[in-house]
């Protein structure tokens, strides 16, 4: 066994051991332990700056040398506008939010004086894995405490100096409080995670943030159950039955509010009845937000044939569309996919075999068409007259999120206090001489079973 694979089941392990020790801290403990992560945040607010600069300084040679993407560079800046006190007000919003767990969601009666029931629990010990965001750190760590799991952190090299910071701060935090600091722990290099992966043992899931190579060397390497998403690859589709007015708002938030997020538009599809009378307006509006289009044929046409846009100065801004390329491909820049279709069932099918069922939009008029299309089109979000970018945690009221998810199983969509509780079934006999299953049945002497329902919020002990 090697020096990091032994250092590893150590972290491993620890977070296992904090996350059991944890069980009797009560909902109002992990509250006090947030508060006091925030005063502690809001303390070292400029030593977390400072070494925020110094990732900042060396991702610009990153950058410079190609080895870092822009839409990374620009995650990884915590000093700008107010995403410091929005991080900390995120930390204030979940210890507000209702306890996720032991809250009972089914409970009955089986026999007389036999009693089931179903309580949401932490899942356990966490592995998270991000890039670039050093505000995940604070983001996870909230939603971890407050779901009763433990988390052990992983952030890109870019943000090595800012994660380190943040994490340290956290642990110091909680030393003072109910909570183990080894509830949240940071490690640093891609060996410790090779080594952490092996560890089902003692992790209980993984959460990969990041890009769709990250997300599927993940799934590839490990036998621990993995939740995450691997591309946010969004459309809007124009229906023919929109307003251009509306068509226009949407579409251009959905793609320039923020295009290296995952909730950002990729494909805008139109409605073949719209690309002459919307097209121009929709396609002056987005060059006019320096957006550059890969077209399809028809809607490439119709550029074409307009002067004032084929020949302004935005016209090296309208490109062909390679098909086998574009339409599967998260730009995370400003650029945009653009395919006409022949009717709602085409856009439908179409979505369901490119997107990469993160989030979708259907800009109508028609509650017909808007009612088909949100059952339909088989993604975690799908919007009606509304920006792709309200595809988030913190927007849907979850206090912040641990990442958005577009698998099947447990969780879906942005990921909130929510999708980090499971269940277990609590069975409680009050018969003198405890309840055996030989009593309960069919034939002679036996009981019929009762399955009665039981109203109740919490265990009644």
């Amino acid at each position: 066994m090697s020096l990091t694979t032994t250092y590893a089941e150590q972290i491993a392990k620890a977070s296992k051991d904090a996350f059991e020790a944890s069980q009797l801290v009560t909902p109002a403990e992990r509250v006090k332990a947030l508060h006091a992560i925030h005063d502690a945040l809001t303390m070292d607010k400029e030593t977390i700056f400072g070494a925020n600069r110094r990732d900042m300084e060396a991702a610009r040679g990153l950058m410079a040398s190609g080895t870092l993407s822009q839409s990374l560079f620009k995650r990884l800046d915590l000093t700008i506008s107010d995403k410091f006190d929005s991080m900390l007000q995120g930390i204030l919003d979940v210890a507000a939010l209702p306890d996720p767990t032991g809250n009972i969601t089914y409970a009955s009666e089986l026999d007389d004086g036999l009693e089931l029931y179903r309580v949401t629990c932490p899942i356990g010990a966490l592995l998270v894995i991000f890039e670039a965001r050093p505000e995940v750190v604070v983001n996870i760590t909230a939603l971890a405490i407050k779901s009763g799991n433990s988390a052990i952190l992983k952030g890109g090299k870019e943000s090595t100096f800012t994660c380190t910071a943040l994490s340290e701060c956290i642990r110091s935090a909680l030393s003072q409080t109910s909570l183990h600091q080894d509830y949240i722990q940071a490690v640093q290099t891609r060996e410790e995670i090779a080594s952490l992966l092996d560890q089902d043992r003692y992790i209980d899931l993984v959460i990969p943030r990041g890009s769709n190579a990250l997300v599927k060397s993940v799934q590839n390497s490990t036998k621990i159950p993995v939740m995450g998403h691997a591309d946010g690859i969004c459309c809007v589709y124009i229906d023919k039955d929109a307003d251009v007015e509306k068509a226009t708002r949407i579409v251009v938030e959905s793609k320039t509010d923020y295009p290296a997020g995952c909730n950002a538009a990729e494909i805008l599809i139109l409605h073949e009845a719209v690309i002459e009378s919307m097209w121009p307006a929709l396609s002056t509006a987005l060059l006019g937000a320096d957006v550059h289009l890969r077209c399809d044929p028809q809607t490439l046409a119709i550029l074409q044939k307009s002067t004032s846009i084929a020949q302004g100065r935005q016209s090296t801004q309208i490109h062909a569309a390679n098909p086998a390329i574009d339409y599967d491909t998260e730009h995370l820049s400003n650029i945009i996919s653009v395919i006409a279709v022949p009717s709602l069932q085409s856009a439908v099918k179409f979505i369901n075999a490119h997107s990469s069922h993160h989030t979708d939009v259907i800009v109508t008029e028609s509650e017909p068409a808007a009612s088909m299309f949100v059952r339909a089109v088989d993604s975690a979000g799908t919007f009606w007259n509304a920006s792709s970018r309200f595809s988030d945690g913190y927007r849907y009221g979850f206090g912040t999120e641990v990442g958005i998810s577009t698998g099947r199983v447990h969780a879906r969509g942005p990921v909130g206090l929510e999708g980090l509780v499971i269940y277990k079934y609590v069975l409680r006999s009050q018969n003198p001489k405890g309840s055996i299953i030989g009593e309960l049945g069919l034939g002679a002497g036996k009981r019929a079973w009762k399955h009665k329902p039981i109203e109740a919020t919490a265990l009644p002990f």
